[in-house]
């Protein structure tokens, strides 16, 4: 009889194929897991490496115009103390441009647009009046600015730094500003350029309009290309890190916002550069596991022989303790070797008891035992799995109208069928999705996923009606009062759109009860005179 019984592959065959199959899953996992973690790990240093780096070129130009703009306002109150002074003006401009290095060009300009004084003299701009619309902006504005970049008198592509000059006695007398060429070779070139780092990262400049205003590329420069982020992301995020994917290379990019003048810091690096060194990892790692592999496949047969030896004989003992009524119980179970089908029984039948018992006990803990409508442990479950699904809802907070009045009148035996009166009605009124449940007391909440506010609003009124219209005897008529809130996973938490359709609630109420409100409206959405 045993001998019939015994499968046709042994559990030492079986422990073995299993170690070969698992030493090979996990070798091939190791790798696929190493590859996808190192990839990650790459790609996220390198958007963190070019949103630092991004991020420091910004300060760094931040630091530079500060500091240009604090050697202007020196010179504009030197200036401001005896503006008639050409050969004080002529002498302002000249330092500034070449004790500071700071600027290609520097100009005084009187309030009428008339050049007082510049630097260097071979622009030939002294006495003419400047129509740049930099020029323009600095007189309409009178304040310490930096321009768009724009064209010069010269035909120059610059950047206008300027500080207003004002009188001992408040009158506005022009002002003193300096160009920084972008173009050509000038301080801000030097200090965006000379810091790249030198493994396939390079940087760009570009204003608010996506204009290019440096590039290691020259020819670029001026000319507008498609920024990498939006201009909400702009505004809300001062640095930060993207990967874009669009064109024939994609990129990994870092960025980082100029304050004083709004410009945008990149710092890319091509994908396939930052992910060269992946494939000579895995070759590294693979060299160092195949031999502890074979040393693992080795030792596994070894214990295989030892296992499966009393474990087959603890098997066929086992299957004498058989009684007559067990064996009709396993006659449907596939077992595909001897040993399998004992241990396969003995869990199904324990993990089926458990399994029964667990789930009558949370049941009975999570539903209302009135109504069979879920309870608040049972409303927390669901909203965990909401939040945990970030799916996004419409609440109803529903609330029977003069319930106290119902008790007090007909008595508790009666108010209780009046709530489970209620409790069928919106059970009925629900969509198979919708999850109804009861507060406490008289008071109702649905959930209705993915449902708009104005879904969810001619929901409410249906059951508002379909309540109102229907006879209980012998209280006769009931309402219904009603608050909708809704809840977004990015906005606010389940909590507060609770208290939201709990507050909406009580506007119904204070309005004249037997309506719908939505949270945040202040007018009636709907109501029935009574």
């Amino acid at each position: 009889m045993l001998a019939r019984l015994r499968p046709k592959t042994d559990l030492r065959t079986l422990i073995a194929l299993l170690a070969i199959t698992s030493i090979v899953i996990t070798l091939a996992n190791t790798l696929y897991a190493t590859w996808r973690v190192q990839r990650m790990v790459l790609i996220e240093s390198t958007l963190e490496a070019n949103r630092a780096y991004a991020a420091k070129l910004a300060a760094t130009t931040e630091v530079f115009f500060q500091l240009a703009q604090s050697q202007l306002h020196y010179s504009a109150t030197q200036l401001g103390n005896d503006f008639d002074n050409a050969d004080l003006a002529q002498q302002e401009v000249n330092r500034l441009r070449e004790q500071t290095n700071s600027f290609n060009s520097v100009a005084v300009v009187d309030s009428n647009g008339i050049v007082k004084a510049i630097s260097p003299e071979s622009l030939m701009l002294k006495g003419m009046q400047l129509t740049s619309q930099s020029s323009r902006e600095a007189l309409a504005k009178r304040q310490p600015m930096v321009s768009k970049p724009s064209i010069s008198a010269a035909n120059n592509l610059i950047v206008f730094v300027s500080w207003p000059i004002i009188s001992k006695d408040g009158r506005y007398r022009g002002y003193v500003g300096g160009t920084i060429y972008l173009k050509k070779k000038s301080i801000l070139n030097a200090l965006l350029g000379e810091q790249y780092y030198r493994d396939g990262t390079h940087v760009y400049v570009l204003d608010r309009n996506n204009q290019v205003l440096y590039h290691q590329n020259s020819q670029l420069i001026g000319k507008s290309v498609p920024g990498i982020i939006s201009d909400r992301q702009r505004q809300d995020h001062t640095n930060g890190e993207v990967q874009l994917t669009e064109g024939d290379v994609p990129k990994l990019a870092g960025y980082a916002i100029v304050p004083t003048t709004g410009w945008m810091v990149v710092a890319l690096k091509p994908t396939h550069v930052t992910l060269a060194p992946l494939s000579g990892l895995l070759l590294k790692v693979l060299k160092n596991s195949v031999p502890f592999a074979l040393l693992t496949l080795l030792v596994a047969v070894i214990l295989a022989r030892l296992i499966a030896l009393p474990l087959w004989q603890l098997a066929r003992k086992a299957s004498q303790m058989d009684s007559q009524g067990v064996s009709s119980e396993i006659r449907g179970i596939r077992a595909w070797y001897f040993e399998a089908a004992q241990v396969k029984r003995a869990l199904l039948t324990g993990i089926g008891l458990v399994q029964d018992k667990i789930g009558r006990l949370k049941s009975e803990v999570q539903t209302d035992p009135m109504t069979n409508l879920l309870n608040r442990r049972g409303l927390s479950a669901v909203l965990d799995y909401f939040a945990t699904m970030r799916q996004p809802f419409s609440v109803l907070a529903l609330d029977i109208d003069h319930f106290k009045r119902v008790n007090d009148t007909f008595g508790h035996d009666v108010g209780d069928e009046v709530i489970k009166h209620v409790a069928r009605t919106l059970r009925n009124s629900a969509r198979q999705t919708d999850v109804v449940c009861r507060n406490g007391g008289e008071e109702f909440l649905m959930l209705l996923p993915a449902t708009s506010v104005e879904d969810a609003r001619i929901l409410a009124e249906r059951v508002r009606s379909s309540i109102a219209e229907n006879w209980i005897d012998p209280v006769g008529n009931v309402t219904l009062s009603v608050g909708i809130a809704d809840w977004q996973p990015d906005e606010g938490t389940q909590e507060q759109s609770l208290k939201q359709a709990d507050a909406a609630l009580y506007q119904a109420k204070n309005a004249g009860r037997n309506c719908v409100m939505i949270s945040g409206q202040d007018a009636l959405v709907s109501s029935i005179t009574h």
